[in-house]
């Protein structure tokens, strides 16, 4: 169990990042991942032109990789300045208008998992005013991924890096699941249980497996301290995954840490190559 019992994606957004983006999903195969996961890869550009979105979907099928994860419009990433869709005005607006735009072009690769992230808090607008609008948006991309028989996921992140984000716990991040359920009754909201995330906010990841399990449709994970590859730092993510997987789940688990010095291609070690293409 552990790795061996776990289906890996690569996050193109945070690995072989030293590679312009169209060349990532050729390096990914390379290093032996036939599937790969992004963040919306165009910060400034929410509806980007059709000949870009064309470009990276001929760079992910000739390289051979299964897009499995994309991320909504949540503007600059990483960083604490992240997130649109509960934000008032130009930042929710692109968010709304990113959402057909992505929801397409993952339909158009068989992707049908889309990740939006909550917005920061900001100054001079009640919070009860900003998760009113997050609901509307979230309930809005539910519907939109509900067409191509999608799954909308919600994110904790940290407090410690996102120290103004209101969604950083898992019991948070399940009230939003749940909320987006009930406003839209779909019931294709699920929670992206990100044990890098969580462990930063000290949560005890054995009992969120235990218990959010069952609510979960995608795992991402990165060793705590440092967001380095498993085994640089203390977190057990064997063990965790093998929990995950006892308890139930069986979908995908994106690498999303950071590479450290050198070349994305070598920060692999930790996991046989065997391992590394998509089973099913």
């Amino acid at each position: 169990m552990g790795f061996t019992d776990t289906r890996f994606n690569v996050n193109l957004s945070i690995l072989f990042t030293e590679l312009p983006l169209l060349e990532r999903p050729a390096a990914a195969r390379a290093a032996g991942f036939t599937a790969v996961e992004l963040w919306w890869p165009w910060v400034d550009a929410p509806v980007p032109e059709q000949a870009e979105l064309a470009a990276l979907r001929t760079a992910l099928n000739d390289a051979g990789t299964q897009l499995v994860g994309l991320n909504f419009y949540a503007g600059q990433l990483p960083g604490p300045d992240r997130g649109a869709l509960s934000v008032p005005g130009e930042e929710s607006e692109k968010f709304r208008a990113n959402v057909p735009v992505a929801v397409e072009f993952g339909r158009s690769l068989g992707c049908t998992s889309f990740n939006a992230l909550y917005g920061n808090r900001v100054e001079g607008v009640p919070a009860a005013e900003q998760d009113a609008l997050a609901l509307e948006n979230l309930a809005f991309a539910a519907r939109a991924v509900a067409e191509v028989g999608g799954t909308l996921l919600i994110e904790a992140l940290n407090a410690p890096e996102s120290p103004n984000c209101p969604i950083v716990s898992a019991p948070k991040a399940i009230e939003v699941v749940d909320a987006v359920n009930a406003a839209t009754g779909l019931d294709n909201a699920r929670f992206l249980m990100d044990l890098y995330h969580l462990s930063m906010n000290g949560e005890d990841l054995d009992e969120v497996i235990d218990r959010y399990t069952p609510k979960t449709a995608h795992v991402q994970i990165a060793d705590n301290p440092g967001r380095g590859a498993p085994g640089t730092g203390s977190l057990d993510l064997a063990a965790l995954l093998a929990r995950l997987t006892k308890a139930g789940y069986d979908g995908w688990t994106g690498l999303e840490y950071k590479p450290g010095d050198g070349p994305s291609a070598g920060a692999f070690a930790w996991l046989p190559a065997p391992l590394r293409a998509a089973r099913t």
